[in-house]
């Protein structure tokens, strides 16, 4: 019976389902992306190109890891390396030696910025010829000696250059001229140059490091055999790569991508999960509290309470299955649009492929089934207690106050969230920012749970202005204070979308607005001298120095380093500075809050940090701080200074001689350049240009045009995670409030007997919708603000920045959904005549013009005629 009620329920009344299902389909849609996403990150692999050929790999760790004690376990924690991971070049002849190894060859590469005659080009030592394959191979010419190189065939032809030619070509270590000596074909990738090997070790920019060592087994060695012997022979100084492992060497970028995924889909995806599931509980209890009056019908007819809820179950398993099914798809496409947002912007490699699988599906159908299935079972337990006798004229009035237990709950989220927002208030850099989303998360629960209080809140407040609107005013008042359930129902979902856009969009709004007051006020350099390749040579920084009319020059290198944050590994942009450091406030003023920074260039384990990471770190000058260089090799090198200037500039200073080694091209980023007092500008630009090919000079608007890569990524994440859940609330707001316009079919049938016009009611209604609006900014934006003042002042230094830009249109865009969703289904309520003297003299003048409407049927009909549903309609 009861299967049956809920089958026929589902079937014969399906505009009542239509809510909850749009609520589980969205629901399901977000959950199936960021499942998607989090299953990419988590079997994220390339097929081996260059390394195909070669059953062992062996390379550096990429990852460095800290284990940390939580009370009386311990875990280990790992993070992905910035730039490539090198191992000691001497590893190469000692592998060499295994009786299982026919041959060890060192690889390692480095980029070659492209000249007036030649492409740009990857370096290489010729002892790696031939790892691509037995193709790979010298065609032509010799081996090169010390300033002679062999190029790839197709270059070579494409370019005209033939044996004997010369080239003059920019290292990382040094630019020099040298002879082609010969030509190699086969399957190398790309153009390349092939230096002799104490040459290429030379002017690769890491000395003594290479990025990997190909090993081939010799006759009658199996490849697990092989990788079982070199595993021993390295112990724990390098990893030892097979199978799909070796595209991993071959492309270090995979690291960093399965880390953006995993966080994307896992970190984000808890929380959208979270935000599903709560709306979609939020939609269920809605849908299942407008049906009191069926339930509380059944309970008067001899229905058991343990019947209503398996009702409620039956609906549940029937809606959620479908709701799911339609879900997969627009989440599928949500998935695919950011997977491949993430590969054009460079952060995921072209060569990772989406990895779509059921299980995601799976759990976006069993998470929204079993939300609904707890908010339908919470919201059937009123009418399904009453008694039989009762239930019918308890349906017919809303419930008062919300209970005990709800209010409890709620004011404990509240807390939760204002401890944890002063608590951030506390912290530094990422562990405040690594708060917001779960204070906006308990204030939310909070607003969820005392929606009635707040929604009697906001009627008491705005009651009095909306009277001020005349008759449609008045009544918009007095029937949100009478009904402040159905009030918080439609205001929830607006706080909601305020909140959570609110926090994403502002707090990546302050962190740009105080990124560049930092770039505008620290960078005093009169010009900039950078690069359209991949940078600036060594030697570069003192070239720019001895030209005439510069009175500083200071070189930077861009890089990131890595240090220990509690339980957690964080990164910080750093700079590697060349040139006198005592120059360097002439060019970069970086307000020094303690020490000196020209102390910087002493020793080359010495550093300046930003004062934020340094009270994050708990370091003062003198100190001596752990940090991984980009590569992860670790370093303690001693504090000399603090300054405030980090955000934007960078958080760590470091000598570029310390750096430089340990980053993937060891090219320089920058110049910074001060002109002497009454230079030339444009003669001083001259020279700077003349330094080199594909140098570009600009002003000091120009070091922003080099920003740090992550943090674009970072504000674009934010931006399409506030699109995301935005976009998701957003809908599911017009959804509610579609369904709490039509359940007040009877309500407005009521209003037009008692002589409301229809534009009266319209006007009410469009009160009660910037009321909703009105009341769901102000308690989102004060949650977003609640959130985003310590977190802003812990990351950035500062209070919150909302651009005009950004408020204006959220603003706007809320009060049009709000109008909009209850402005058309009202018109669709407005369209039947209410039991009026002139509704009947309007219908009888029709049947009167119709040619078919004689007397006697006119009798007949007037007999006959019961109660048209349009003229009590909604009545009780």
């Amino acid at each position: 019976m009861t299967n049956g009620l809920a089958r026929a329920s589902v079937r014969f009344r399906p505009a009542a389902f239509a809510g909850t299902l749009i609520a589980l389909l969205l629901g399901a849609a977000v959950i199936t992306a960021c499942g998607i996403l989090l299953q990419t990150g988590l079997t994220a692999k390339l097929p081996p190109v260059r390394y195909a050929d070669t059953p062992v790999v062996i390379a550096a760790d990429p990852d460095v890891r800290m284990t940390v004690r939580d009370g009386q376990n311990t875990e280990t924690v790992t993070q992905s390396v910035p730039e490539r991971a090198r191992l000691d070049a001497a590893l190469a002849g000692r592998i060499a030696g295994l009786p299982g190894v026919a041959a060890a060859r060192p690889d390692s590469a480095f980029p070659l910025p492209a000249g007036s005659d030649h492409p740009a080009l990857t370096g290489r030592a010729f002892a790696a010829l031939g790892i691509a394959g037995p193709a790979d191979r010298l065609v032509e010419g010799h081996a090169p000696g010390p300033d002679e190189v062999v190029l790839d065939a197709d270059t070579a032809r494409t370019f005209q250059l033939s044996p004997g030619a010369s080239l003059t070509l920019t290292a990382p270590g040094r630019t020099g001229s040298y002879r082609v000596c010969g030509l190699a074909a086969g399957q190398s990738t790309g153009p390349t140059a092939w230096f002799a090997d104490a040459t290429a070790d030379r002017i690769s920019g890491h000395p003594g490091r290479i990025d990997a060592i190909a090993v081939q087994p010799r006759d009658g060695v199996t490849d697990q055999a092989l990788a079982t012997q070199v595993r021993q022979a390295v112990g724990g100084a390098a990893e030892v790569f097979t199978g799909d492992g070796r595209g991993a060497v071959e492309q270090p970028e995979i690291g960093e991508a399965r880390t953006l995924l995993v966080g994307i889909g896992g970190s984000f995806g808890g929380y959208a999960t979270m935000t599903a599931v709560f709306v979609v509980m939020s939609t269920v209890a809605l849908a299942t509290g407008q049906r009191a009056r069926e339930f509380a019908l059944l309970r008067a007819i001899g229905a058991t309470p343990r019947q209503i809820r398996r009702t409620i179950a039956t609906e549940a398993m029937l809606l959620a299955p479908v709701a799911g099914a339609l879900g997969a798809l627009p989440g599928l496409a949500l998935a695919r649009w950011w997977f491949d947002q993430l590969v054009s912007r460079g952060a995921v490699p072209p060569g990772v492929r989406l990895d779509v699988g059921p299980l995601p599906i799976v759990a976006a159908v069993v998470t929204c089934t079993l939300a609904a299935l707890a908010a339908g079972f919470l919201a059937a337990r009123r009418p399904s207690r009453l008694r039989p006798g009762q239930a019918l004229g308890q349906a017919a009035i809303e419930p008062g106050r919300p209970g005990a237990v709800r209010t409890s709950f709620g004011l404990l989220f509240a807390a939760g969230g204002v401890v944890a927002a002063v608590f951030a208030a506390t912290l530094d850099g990422t562990n405040a920012a690594n708060t917001a989303l779960g204070v906006v998360m308990c204030l939310m629960m909070a607003v969820a749970l005392l929606g009635p209080w707040v929604a009697r809140l906001a009627a008491a407040v705005l009651g009095a202005p909306l009277r001020a609107g005349g008759a449609p005013g008045s009544l918009a008042a007095d029937n949100t204070r009478a009904s402040a359930r159905r009030l918080a129902s439609a205001i929830t979902p607006i706080v909601l979308v305020t909140a959570f856009c609110g926090t994403l969009l502002v707090f990546q709004s302050t962190i740009a607005h105080a990124t560049g007051e930092n770039i505008r006020t620290g960078i005093t350099a009169d010009q900039v001298l950078g690069s359209t390749g991949p940078g600036l040579p060594a030697g570069t920084t003192e070239r720019a120095a001895q030209l005439p009319g510069v009175d500083a020059a200071v070189g930077v290198l861009r890089a990131s380093v890595l240090f220990a944050n509690d339980h957690a590994i964080d990164s910080a942009t750093a700079l590697g500075v060349d040139g006198a450091p005592a120059r360097l406030p002439r060019v970069l003023d970086l307000a020094v809050r303690s020490g000196s920074l020209a102390d910087l260039g002493r020793a080359t384990d010495t550093v300046a940090l930003d004062a934020g990471l340094a009270d994050e770190l708990g370091v003062r000058t003198g100190d001596r701080v752990p940090l991984w260089l980009g590569d992860g090799t670790t370093v303690k090198p001693t504090v000399v200074a603090t300054y405030d200037r980090g955000l934007g500039l960078g958080q760590v200073l470091l000598p570029q001689a310390a750096v430089a080694a340990h980053v993937t091209a060891g090219y320089g980023s920058q110049v910074l350049v001060a002109d002497a007092p009454g230079a030339d500008r444009a003669a001083v630009a001259a020279g700077l240009n003349g330094l080199g090919v594909g140098t570009t000079v600009t002003d000091r608007a120009g070091f922003v045009a080099q920003s740090d890569r992550m943090t674009e990524l970072n504000a674009w994440a934010n931006t399409v995670m506030a699109g995301v859940l935005g976009g998701f609330a957003a809908v599911n707001a017009a959804n509610t409030l579609v369904m709490t316009v039509l359940d007040r079919r009877r309500e407005v049938a009521l209003l037009r007997l008692a002589g409301t016009t229809r534009r009266q009611v319209r006007g009410m209604m469009r009160w009660e919708a910037l009321l909703v609006a009105t009341a769901g900014l102000t308690v989102g934006g004060a949650i977003a603000w609640t959130t985003l003042v310590p977190i802003a002042r812990g990351v950035a230094g500062t209070r919150p920045y909302v651009p005009p830009g950004l408020a204006i249109p959220l603003a706007v865009g809320a009060v049009l959904l709000c109008l909009t969703a209850t402005g058309l289904p009202t018109r669709a309520l407005l369209r039947s005549h209410p039991v009026t003297a002139e509704g009947r003299r309007r219908r009888q003048r029709k049947r009167r013009r119709s040619p078919q409407d004689g007397v006697e049927g006119r009798r007949r009909r007037q007999r006959k005629r019961l109660p048209s549903p349009q003229d009590g309609a909604g009545i009780g």
